[in-house]
Protein backbone atom coordinates (compact mmCIF):
# COMPACT_ATOMS: atom_id res chain seq x y z
CA UNK A 1 0.00 0.00 0.00
CA UNK A 2 1.35 3.22 -0.95
CA UNK A 3 0.34 5.01 1.95
CA UNK A 4 -1.14 3.56 5.06
CA UNK A 5 -3.84 5.40 6.87
CA UNK A 6 -4.06 3.52 10.34
CA UNK A 7 -3.46 6.77 12.20
CA UNK A 8 -6.76 7.84 11.63
CA UNK A 9 -8.67 4.73 13.04
CA UNK A 10 -9.28 3.96 16.47
CA UNK A 11 -8.79 0.46 16.43
CA UNK A 12 -6.39 -1.47 19.11
CA UNK A 13 -3.01 -1.60 18.26
CA UNK A 14 -2.31 -4.98 19.13
CA UNK A 15 -5.20 -6.56 17.32
CA UNK A 16 -4.22 -7.28 13.56
CA UNK A 17 -8.09 -6.31 12.46
CA UNK A 18 -9.17 -8.20 9.02
CA UNK A 19 -12.34 -8.01 9.47
CA UNK A 20 -13.50 -4.70 8.26
CA UNK A 21 -16.40 -6.11 6.23
CA UNK A 22 -18.29 -7.15 9.05
CA UNK A 23 -18.96 -3.53 11.22
CA UNK A 24 -16.59 -1.34 9.62
CA UNK A 25 -14.25 0.83 11.57
CA UNK A 26 -14.74 4.71 11.87
CA UNK A 27 -12.04 6.85 10.85
CA UNK A 28 -11.11 9.79 14.02
CA UNK A 29 -12.52 13.11 12.31
CA UNK A 30 -15.59 11.11 11.12
CA UNK A 31 -16.52 9.60 14.60
CA UNK A 32 -15.32 13.38 15.85
CA UNK A 33 -18.05 14.59 13.95
CA UNK A 34 -20.41 11.96 15.49
CA UNK A 35 -19.16 12.84 19.06
CA UNK A 36 -20.16 16.11 18.13
CA UNK A 37 -23.50 15.82 17.29
CA UNK A 38 -24.58 13.78 20.12
CA UNK A 39 -23.11 16.40 22.45
CA UNK A 40 -25.39 19.05 20.24
CA UNK A 41 -28.48 16.88 20.91
CA UNK A 42 -27.47 16.72 25.15
CA UNK A 43 -27.76 20.52 25.11
CA UNK A 44 -31.10 20.76 23.53
CA UNK A 45 -32.56 17.66 23.13
CA UNK A 46 -36.35 19.12 22.79
CA UNK A 47 -34.78 21.76 19.95
CA UNK A 48 -32.69 18.94 18.45
CA UNK A 49 -35.30 15.87 18.15
CA UNK A 50 -38.40 17.95 17.60
CA UNK A 51 -38.00 21.46 15.99
CA UNK A 52 -34.90 21.07 14.35
CA UNK A 53 -34.55 17.32 13.03
CA UNK A 54 -35.89 16.98 10.00
CA UNK A 55 -34.09 19.97 8.75
CA UNK A 56 -31.14 18.34 9.82
CA UNK A 57 -31.34 15.04 8.56
CA UNK A 58 -32.17 16.37 4.83
CA UNK A 59 -28.36 17.14 5.11
CA UNK A 60 -27.04 13.77 4.84
CA UNK A 61 -29.61 12.49 2.28
CA UNK A 62 -28.85 15.43 0.11
CA UNK A 63 -24.83 14.55 0.36
CA UNK A 64 -25.15 10.65 0.37
CA UNK A 65 -27.74 10.90 -2.88
CA UNK A 66 -25.19 12.81 -4.87
CA UNK A 67 -22.72 9.91 -4.07
CA UNK A 68 -25.39 6.79 -4.68
CA UNK A 69 -26.39 8.34 -8.60
CA UNK A 70 -29.73 9.97 -7.61
CA UNK A 71 -31.82 12.33 -5.81
CA UNK A 72 -32.70 13.41 -1.72
CA UNK A 73 -36.43 12.30 -2.56
CA UNK A 74 -35.77 8.83 -3.42
CA UNK A 75 -33.92 7.78 -0.37
CA UNK A 76 -34.79 7.69 2.99
CA UNK A 77 -32.03 7.52 6.57
CA UNK A 78 -32.09 4.67 8.40
CA UNK A 79 -30.43 2.39 11.42
CA UNK A 80 -29.05 -0.74 9.15
CA UNK A 81 -29.75 -2.29 6.01
CA UNK A 82 -31.54 -5.35 7.79
CA UNK A 83 -34.16 -2.53 8.69
CA UNK A 84 -34.74 -1.23 5.42
CA UNK A 85 -34.97 -4.52 3.45
CA UNK A 86 -37.38 -5.17 6.39
CA UNK A 87 -39.34 -2.62 5.46
CA UNK A 88 -39.67 -3.30 1.35
CA UNK A 89 -40.10 -7.20 2.06
CA UNK A 90 -43.22 -6.78 4.42
CA UNK A 91 -44.44 -3.71 2.71
CA UNK A 92 -45.22 -5.84 -1.10
CA UNK A 93 -47.94 -7.45 -1.54
CA UNK A 94 -47.19 -11.17 -1.84
CA UNK A 95 -50.14 -13.74 -1.42
CA UNK A 96 -50.26 -17.42 -1.68
CA UNK A 97 -48.06 -19.10 -4.89
CA UNK A 98 -46.04 -15.95 -5.53
CA UNK A 99 -42.55 -16.78 -5.67
CA UNK A 100 -39.24 -14.86 -4.35
CA UNK A 101 -36.30 -15.72 -6.41
CA UNK A 102 -33.11 -15.74 -4.72
CA UNK A 103 -29.10 -17.10 -4.69
CA UNK A 104 -27.85 -19.43 -2.50
CA UNK A 105 -25.20 -16.68 -1.15
CA UNK A 106 -27.61 -14.42 0.59
CA UNK A 107 -27.12 -13.02 3.78
CA UNK A 108 -28.69 -15.77 6.69
CA UNK A 109 -30.64 -12.83 8.21
CA UNK A 110 -32.31 -11.89 4.92
CA UNK A 111 -32.72 -15.55 4.38
CA UNK A 112 -35.07 -15.85 7.98
CA UNK A 113 -36.77 -12.37 6.67
CA UNK A 114 -38.10 -14.20 3.38
CA UNK A 115 -39.18 -16.76 5.56
CA UNK A 116 -41.30 -15.07 7.52
CA UNK A 117 -42.71 -12.90 4.81
CA UNK A 118 -43.46 -16.23 2.71
CA UNK A 119 -44.87 -18.39 6.19
CA UNK A 120 -47.27 -14.88 6.47
CA UNK A 121 -48.17 -14.51 2.94
CA UNK A 122 -47.99 -18.71 1.67
CA UNK A 123 -45.48 -17.18 -0.81
CA UNK A 124 -42.77 -19.62 -2.02
CA UNK A 125 -39.13 -18.68 -1.86
CA UNK A 126 -37.53 -20.62 -4.77
CA UNK A 127 -33.62 -20.63 -4.27
CA UNK A 128 -31.13 -21.23 -7.52
CA UNK A 129 -27.71 -22.56 -7.26
CA UNK A 130 -24.92 -20.28 -8.29
CA UNK A 131 -22.72 -21.48 -11.08
CA UNK A 132 -19.36 -22.12 -9.19
CA UNK A 133 -16.90 -20.87 -9.21
CA UNK A 134 -18.54 -17.47 -10.50
CA UNK A 135 -16.53 -16.41 -14.19
CA UNK A 136 -19.27 -16.07 -15.99
CA UNK A 137 -21.74 -12.90 -16.05
CA UNK A 138 -23.44 -14.90 -18.87
CA UNK A 139 -24.14 -17.79 -17.02
CA UNK A 140 -24.95 -15.84 -13.56
CA UNK A 141 -27.63 -13.96 -15.42
CA UNK A 142 -29.06 -17.12 -17.97
CA UNK A 143 -29.40 -19.11 -14.07
CA UNK A 144 -31.86 -16.04 -12.65
CA UNK A 145 -33.64 -15.52 -16.05
CA UNK A 146 -34.66 -19.35 -16.56
CA UNK A 147 -35.89 -19.71 -13.42
CA UNK A 148 -38.38 -16.87 -13.80
CA UNK A 149 -41.65 -17.29 -14.16
CA UNK A 150 -45.85 -16.00 -14.23
CA UNK A 151 -45.56 -16.73 -10.67
CA UNK A 152 -42.00 -14.64 -9.83
CA UNK A 153 -43.07 -11.37 -7.92
CA UNK A 154 -39.47 -10.92 -6.01
CA UNK A 155 -35.99 -11.17 -7.19
CA UNK A 156 -33.76 -10.88 -4.46
CA UNK A 157 -30.00 -10.58 -4.58
CA UNK A 158 -27.09 -8.86 -2.77
CA UNK A 159 -24.64 -6.66 -4.48
CA UNK A 160 -21.96 -8.23 -3.05
CA UNK A 161 -22.24 -11.27 -0.55
CA UNK A 162 -21.57 -11.71 2.78
CA UNK A 163 -20.26 -15.11 3.26
CA UNK A 164 -18.54 -15.85 -0.30
CA UNK A 165 -17.03 -11.94 -0.86
CA UNK A 166 -18.74 -12.03 -4.24
CA UNK A 167 -19.83 -8.89 -6.62
CA UNK A 168 -22.64 -10.34 -8.46
CA UNK A 169 -23.44 -8.84 -12.35
CA UNK A 170 -26.98 -7.80 -11.35
CA UNK A 171 -27.24 -5.26 -13.88
CA UNK A 172 -29.17 -7.49 -17.06
CA UNK A 173 -30.90 -9.75 -13.92
CA UNK A 174 -32.77 -6.47 -12.86
CA UNK A 175 -33.20 -5.46 -16.42
CA UNK A 176 -34.40 -8.54 -17.15
CA UNK A 177 -36.94 -8.82 -14.13
CA UNK A 178 -38.42 -5.48 -14.97
CA UNK A 179 -39.04 -6.40 -18.34
CA UNK A 180 -41.18 -9.11 -16.64
CA UNK A 181 -42.76 -6.49 -13.98
CA UNK A 182 -41.08 -8.45 -10.93
CA UNK A 183 -39.92 -5.92 -8.17
CA UNK A 184 -36.09 -6.16 -7.97
CA UNK A 185 -34.97 -6.20 -3.96
CA UNK A 186 -31.32 -5.65 -3.55
CA UNK A 187 -29.28 -6.36 -0.55
CA UNK A 188 -26.13 -3.72 -0.67
CA UNK A 189 -25.39 -4.30 2.92
CA UNK A 190 -21.28 -4.11 1.64
CA UNK A 191 -21.87 -1.60 -1.35
CA UNK A 192 -21.66 1.79 -0.30
CA UNK A 193 -18.14 3.31 -0.50
CA UNK A 194 -17.01 -0.27 -1.56
CA UNK A 195 -18.31 -0.33 -5.29
CA UNK A 196 -19.46 3.06 -7.34
CA UNK A 197 -23.23 2.84 -7.63
CA UNK A 198 -26.04 4.79 -9.80
CA UNK A 199 -28.90 3.74 -8.42
CA UNK A 200 -31.34 5.35 -10.78
CA UNK A 201 -28.99 4.36 -13.63
CA UNK A 202 -29.30 0.87 -12.24
CA UNK A 203 -32.83 0.69 -12.78
CA UNK A 204 -33.11 -0.73 -9.46
CA UNK A 205 -36.90 -0.81 -7.60
CA UNK A 206 -35.64 -1.16 -4.04
CA UNK A 207 -32.12 -1.30 -2.41
CA UNK A 208 -30.49 -0.76 0.89
CA UNK A 209 -27.15 -0.56 2.32
CA UNK A 210 -24.92 0.62 5.09
CA UNK A 211 -23.11 3.06 5.31
CA UNK A 212 -21.03 2.28 8.63
CA UNK A 213 -19.24 -0.63 6.76
CA UNK A 214 -17.48 0.82 3.81
CA UNK A 215 -18.68 4.05 3.55
CA UNK A 216 -17.33 4.46 7.00
CA UNK A 217 -19.53 6.37 9.13
CA UNK A 218 -20.33 5.57 12.80
CA UNK A 219 -22.22 2.25 13.39
CA UNK A 220 -26.09 2.41 12.84
CA UNK A 221 -26.30 4.76 9.76
CA UNK A 222 -27.81 3.08 6.36
CA UNK A 223 -30.17 4.18 3.67
CA UNK A 224 -33.24 2.44 1.59
CA UNK A 225 -33.92 3.86 -1.85
CA UNK A 226 -36.92 3.13 -3.70
CA UNK A 227 -37.84 4.37 -6.86
CA UNK A 228 -40.46 7.12 -7.06
CA UNK A 229 -43.17 5.73 -8.45
CA UNK A 230 -43.02 2.40 -5.80
CA UNK A 231 -42.58 4.68 -2.83
CA UNK A 232 -46.21 4.95 -2.25
CA UNK A 233 -45.82 0.77 -1.57
CA UNK A 234 -43.86 1.68 1.03
CA UNK A 235 -45.29 1.46 5.59
CA UNK A 236 -43.01 1.38 7.99
CA UNK A 237 -42.35 -1.37 10.45
CA UNK A 238 -43.62 1.00 13.47
CA UNK A 239 -45.99 3.77 13.03
CA UNK A 240 -44.76 6.85 15.02
CA UNK A 241 -45.12 10.90 14.38
CA UNK A 242 -44.19 10.85 10.79
CA UNK A 243 -47.61 8.95 9.97
CA UNK A 244 -50.63 10.37 8.18
CA UNK A 245 -53.98 8.87 7.93
CA UNK A 246 -53.97 10.61 4.33
CA UNK A 247 -50.14 8.95 3.61
CA UNK A 248 -51.54 7.12 0.35
CA UNK A 249 -53.87 9.85 -1.07
CA UNK A 250 -52.12 11.30 -4.65
CA UNK A 251 -49.95 14.46 -3.74
CA UNK A 252 -50.14 13.33 0.01
CA UNK A 253 -47.16 14.87 2.40
CA UNK A 254 -46.17 13.66 5.66
CA UNK A 255 -47.05 14.81 9.07
CA UNK A 256 -42.83 16.95 9.09
CA UNK A 257 -44.36 18.34 4.99
CA UNK A 258 -41.34 15.76 3.16
CA UNK A 259 -43.22 12.75 1.44
CA UNK A 260 -44.93 10.18 3.25
CA UNK A 261 -42.10 7.22 2.23
CA UNK A 262 -39.33 10.06 3.85
CA UNK A 263 -41.26 11.41 7.10
CA UNK A 264 -42.93 7.79 8.04
CA UNK A 265 -39.76 6.12 7.86
CA UNK A 266 -37.37 8.51 9.10
CA UNK A 267 -39.33 10.48 12.01
CA UNK A 268 -39.46 7.09 13.97
CA UNK A 269 -40.09 8.53 17.81
CA UNK A 270 -36.80 9.15 20.40
CA UNK A 271 -33.53 7.76 19.24
CA UNK A 272 -29.87 8.73 18.33
CA UNK A 273 -29.58 10.18 14.74
CA UNK A 274 -25.84 11.17 15.14
CA UNK A 275 -24.36 8.47 13.28
CA UNK A 276 -26.52 9.47 10.15
CA UNK A 277 -26.00 12.96 10.71
CA UNK A 278 -22.31 12.33 10.51
CA UNK A 279 -22.62 10.80 6.70
CA UNK A 280 -21.12 14.46 5.33
CA UNK A 281 -17.93 13.71 7.40
CA UNK A 282 -17.19 10.15 6.27
CA UNK A 283 -17.93 11.46 2.08
CA UNK A 284 -15.21 14.28 3.43
CA UNK A 285 -12.88 11.96 4.42
CA UNK A 286 -12.76 10.12 1.41
CA UNK A 287 -12.42 13.04 -0.56
CA UNK A 288 -9.87 14.55 1.45
CA UNK A 289 -7.82 10.92 1.30
CA UNK A 290 -7.96 10.13 -2.28
CA UNK A 291 -10.11 7.11 -1.65
CA UNK A 292 -10.30 6.34 -5.32
CA UNK A 293 -6.55 5.54 -5.21
CA UNK A 294 -6.78 3.86 -1.67
CA UNK A 295 -9.50 1.37 -2.62
CA UNK A 296 -7.58 0.72 -5.38
CA UNK A 297 -4.23 -0.59 -3.23
CA UNK A 298 -6.61 -2.36 -0.97
CA UNK A 299 -7.85 -4.59 -4.22
CA UNK A 300 -4.65 -5.04 -5.13
CA UNK A 301 -3.44 -5.72 -1.66
CA UNK A 302 -6.53 -8.47 -1.35
CA UNK A 303 -5.90 -9.95 -4.68
CA UNK A 304 -2.03 -10.29 -3.44
CA UNK A 305 -3.11 -12.61 -0.86
CA UNK A 306 -5.71 -14.27 -2.31
CA UNK A 307 -3.10 -15.80 -4.25
CA UNK A 308 -0.68 -16.67 -1.41
CA UNK A 309 -3.12 -18.01 0.26
CA UNK A 310 -4.31 -20.29 -3.27
CA UNK A 311 -0.63 -20.94 -3.94
CA UNK A 312 -0.12 -22.41 -0.27
CA UNK A 313 -3.39 -24.83 -0.19
CA UNK A 314 -3.77 -25.37 -3.85
CA UNK A 315 -7.40 -24.93 -3.53
CA UNK A 316 -9.28 -22.97 -6.75
CA UNK A 317 -10.66 -20.04 -5.55
CA UNK A 318 -14.18 -18.83 -5.47
CA UNK A 319 -15.04 -16.83 -7.89
CA UNK A 320 -12.29 -15.00 -11.06
CA UNK A 321 -11.05 -11.60 -9.90
CA UNK A 322 -13.47 -9.97 -12.19
CA UNK A 323 -16.17 -11.02 -9.74
CA UNK A 324 -14.75 -10.71 -6.29
CA UNK A 325 -15.81 -7.94 -3.82
CA UNK A 326 -12.73 -5.64 -4.63
CA UNK A 327 -11.58 -5.33 -1.21
CA UNK A 328 -12.88 -8.78 0.57
CA UNK A 329 -11.97 -11.78 -0.32
CA UNK A 330 -13.14 -14.97 0.65
CA UNK A 331 -10.32 -17.59 0.59
CA UNK A 332 -10.66 -21.37 0.69
CA UNK A 333 -8.53 -23.28 3.17
CA UNK A 334 -8.54 -26.93 4.32
CA UNK A 335 -11.06 -28.27 6.40
CA UNK A 336 -11.58 -26.92 10.43
CA UNK A 337 -13.25 -26.22 12.79
CA UNK A 338 -14.68 -22.50 12.35
CA UNK A 339 -15.68 -21.33 16.24
CA UNK A 340 -12.04 -23.30 17.38
CA UNK A 341 -9.65 -21.93 14.45
CA UNK A 342 -11.34 -18.64 14.83
CA UNK A 343 -10.60 -18.33 18.53
CA UNK A 344 -6.70 -19.41 18.09
CA UNK A 345 -6.49 -16.91 15.38
CA UNK A 346 -7.14 -14.63 17.79
CA UNK A 347 -5.29 -16.03 20.82
CA UNK A 348 -2.06 -16.98 19.00
CA UNK A 349 -1.91 -14.52 16.79
CA UNK A 350 -4.06 -11.57 17.67
CA UNK A 351 -6.05 -12.30 14.05
CA UNK A 352 -9.81 -10.47 14.42
CA UNK A 353 -11.05 -12.30 10.70
CA UNK A 354 -14.27 -14.29 9.71
CA UNK A 355 -13.79 -17.92 9.51
CA UNK A 356 -16.79 -20.38 8.49
CA UNK A 357 -17.78 -23.27 6.96
CA UNK A 358 -20.34 -22.10 3.53
CA UNK A 359 -21.67 -25.44 1.51
CA UNK A 360 -18.99 -27.28 1.14
CA UNK A 361 -16.52 -24.73 1.68
CA UNK A 362 -14.17 -23.80 4.80
CA UNK A 363 -13.38 -20.17 4.25
CA UNK A 364 -11.49 -17.79 5.42
CA UNK A 365 -12.62 -13.90 4.74
CA UNK A 366 -9.90 -10.74 4.67
CA UNK A 367 -11.25 -7.29 4.22
CA UNK A 368 -8.45 -4.98 3.46
CA UNK A 369 -9.00 -1.32 4.28
CA UNK A 370 -6.86 1.67 4.27
CA UNK A 371 -5.28 0.96 7.76
CA UNK A 372 -4.47 -2.36 6.51
CA UNK A 373 -0.62 -3.32 5.47
CA UNK A 374 1.18 -5.59 3.87
CA UNK A 375 2.90 -6.33 7.01
CA UNK A 376 -0.40 -7.68 8.17
CA UNK A 377 -1.06 -10.14 5.02
CA UNK A 378 2.23 -11.01 6.19
CA UNK A 379 0.97 -12.40 9.49
CA UNK A 380 -2.37 -13.94 8.48
CA UNK A 381 0.01 -16.14 5.88
CA UNK A 382 2.22 -17.25 8.31
CA UNK A 383 -0.59 -17.68 10.79
CA UNK A 384 -2.44 -19.75 8.07
CA UNK A 385 0.03 -21.64 7.30
CA UNK A 386 1.46 -23.23 10.84
CA UNK A 387 -2.46 -23.78 11.84
CA UNK A 388 -3.31 -25.46 8.92
CA UNK A 389 -0.05 -27.18 8.48
CA UNK A 390 0.97 -26.35 4.85
CA UNK A 391 4.47 -26.30 5.03
CA UNK A 392 4.01 -30.58 6.26
CA UNK A 393 1.46 -31.50 3.76
CA UNK A 394 2.47 -31.87 0.29
CA UNK A 395 -0.87 -32.84 -0.69
CA UNK A 396 -1.98 -30.04 0.23
CA UNK A 397 0.77 -27.42 -0.40
CA UNK A 398 2.14 -26.20 -4.01
CA UNK A 399 5.91 -26.23 -3.62
CA UNK A 400 7.94 -22.36 -4.90
CA UNK A 401 10.26 -22.57 -6.97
Amino acid sequence: MSSNLARHFLLRDDVVFLNHGSFGACPRPVFETYQAWQLELERQPVAFLGRDLSERTKVPRVALSAFLGTTSENIVGLVNATEGLNIVAQSLDLREGDEILTTDHEYSALEKTWAYVARRTGAKIVTVKVPMPLVSEAAFTNTLVEAMNERTKVLFLSHITSPTALRFPIERPIAEARKRGIWTVIDGAHTPGHIPLNLDAMGVDFYSGNCHKWLMTPKGSAFLYVRPELQGLINPLVISHGWTAESKLPDAKGAFGNSPFIDELEMQGTRDPAAWLSVPSAIKFREDHDWTRVAADCRELAQETARRLQALTGLEPLSSPEFCAPQMVAMPVPEFEPAEFSKELMARYAIEIPVFKWQDHHIVRVSVQGYNSKAQMDILIGALTEMLDLQGKPELARQHG
